[in-house]
């Protein structure tokens, strides 16, 4: 493998956990995915009035988009995130709307899955548009979980960006995705609630990375 500066890195196996870019690094490796990586902006605010939460407040999730849904979370440090809103990202790495790369772009709306994804729920994505482009809007959502949140409370907070997996027939991927070829192994989706799943996740890739040495007849 060749990176970006011209380093070139040898290996028996590759393991790949590159995020956003986990497709792109799979179609490199000559592996066929199945899947493409469609970048969901979450926009989050933080409270100027972290005292009027004491834990964590969340809504009942919606089965069809189960990691969506305004809430508060209280960190260690005391503060509160309002959030998050998803919206469709222009770019991997577009944390604004000013961030557009038209290459990204243009593999995104190339996907037949991201269209079917749109035609399906473009009543809910219109509601997050909506509560993108208007803080009243987002302000109001809050409101649900904590009437006492006024426009002046929210304080805008950096946005993250979601590696969402879509199949090609509009699919969302809400599970841990994992594709194996001879002396590749994929991580192609990692669902943020399922964090805690992380370490045992870890073990059955490290477990498929030995196997794949051991197929080689490396001990």
């Amino acid at each position: 493998m060749r990176t970006a500066d011209g380093t070139v890195v040898r290996a028996r196996v590759l393991v790949n956990c590159a995020g956003l870019h986990c497709d792109r690094v799979a179609r490199l490796a000559g592996d066929d995915p199945g899947v493409r990586i469609v970048p969901f902006r979450g926009e989050y605010y933080e409270l100027a009035r972290p005292e009027l939460v004491r834990g964590l407040v969340y809504p009942v999730p919606d089965p069809a988009f189960p990691f969506l849904g305004v809430h508060l979370t209280r960190g260690i440090d005391g503060g509160v995130h309002v959030g998050p809103n998803a919206v469709p990202a222009l770019a991997r790495e577009g944390y604004a709307w000013s961030v557009v790369r038209p290459r990204e772009l243009a593999g995104t709306l190339g996907w037949p899955g991201s269209w079917r994804i749109a035609r399906r729920h473009w009543r809910y994505g219109a509601g997050e548009l909506h509560r993108s482009v208007s803080k009243r809007a987002f302000t109001e959502a809050v409101r649900r979980l904590l009437p006492e949140v006024t426009e002046a409370d929210l304080r805008a907070a950096p946005a993250g960006v979601r590696a969402q997996a879509v199949l090609r027939d509009g699919t969302l991927v809400d599970d841990f995705l994992i594709r194996e070829a001879p002396r590749t192994i994929h991580v192609l989706n990692a669902p943020s609630r399922r964090r805690t799943a992380s370490l045992p996740i870890g073990r059955r890739v490290a477990r498929r990375a030995l196997g794949a040495l051991e197929a080689l007849g490396v001990r």
